[in-house]
């Protein structure tokens, strides 16, 4: 889609991509401007979204699944959220991440005042650093500028590991919770496993 879109843009997406950017007009910054309306992505199952411009409130609503990027957005970001992945490379409205309970987030924060924007109940902020989490943000930017022609993708992509930096994960509590404990039973699976072998061998 070449130019802007109204409230409800990839209502259901459950697959393939979604691309909207504003055509090349003199004057005219996308990253400056709503050129999504809102509630985007709202109950989204899969697929992926790139968004040249900033969306309006209540981006990924209820998302499940989709992964989107996004140029900034409205209040009540990733509201309601269960799964998928959400990268915002602008500034966020308030209460982003309010009910967020699943699927992760991961916010451009370069004047570093995002956390005065979030709804802290069940959401914490983490630094962008697991290689799994770099890799999956660098790769949705290079899709993200090949498929847009975004001046913003491009410019991170220039300072990439040191943009890395600027982002803040946001990571549902309850999600976190059941990500150690998976870590743990493996661990102790493993160890349970090596200790088998152990006795065996002897």
């Amino acid at each position: 889609m070449e130019g802007d879109t109204n409230d409800y843009t990839g209502k259901g997406l459950s697959g393939g991509k979604l691309i909207v950017a504003p055509p090349a007009v003199d004057g005219f910054v996308p990253e400056e401007n709503i050129v999504i309306g809102n509630v985007a992505l709202y109950g989204a199952t899969g697929g992926a979204a790139f968004f040249r411009g900033i969306a309006g409130e209540r981006f990924m609503v209820r998302n499940s699944g989709a992964a989107g990027v996004v140029e900034g957005t409205g209040d009540h970001g990733c509201e309601y959220m269960t799964g998928g992945r959400a990268v915002i490379i602008g500034k966020t409205g308030r209460n982003f991440g309010a009910g967020m309970s699943g699927g992760i987030a991961y916010v451009l924060d370069e004047d570093g005042d995002f956390a005065t924007r979030c709804n802290p109940e069940m959401i914490g902020l983490e630094a962008l650093d697991e290689p799994e989490d770099l890799d999956l943000v660098k790769g949705l930017l290079e899709r993200h500028l090949e498929y847009t022609g975004s001046t913003v993708a491009a410019r991170l992509l220039h300072d990439w590991p040191a943009a890395a930096r600027k982002f803040a994960k946001v990571m549902p509590k309850e999600y976190r919770r059941v990500l150690e404990e998976r870590r743990r039973e493996s661990e102790a699976t493993a160890a349970r496993n090596a200790a088998s072998a152990e006795v065996v061998r002897g």
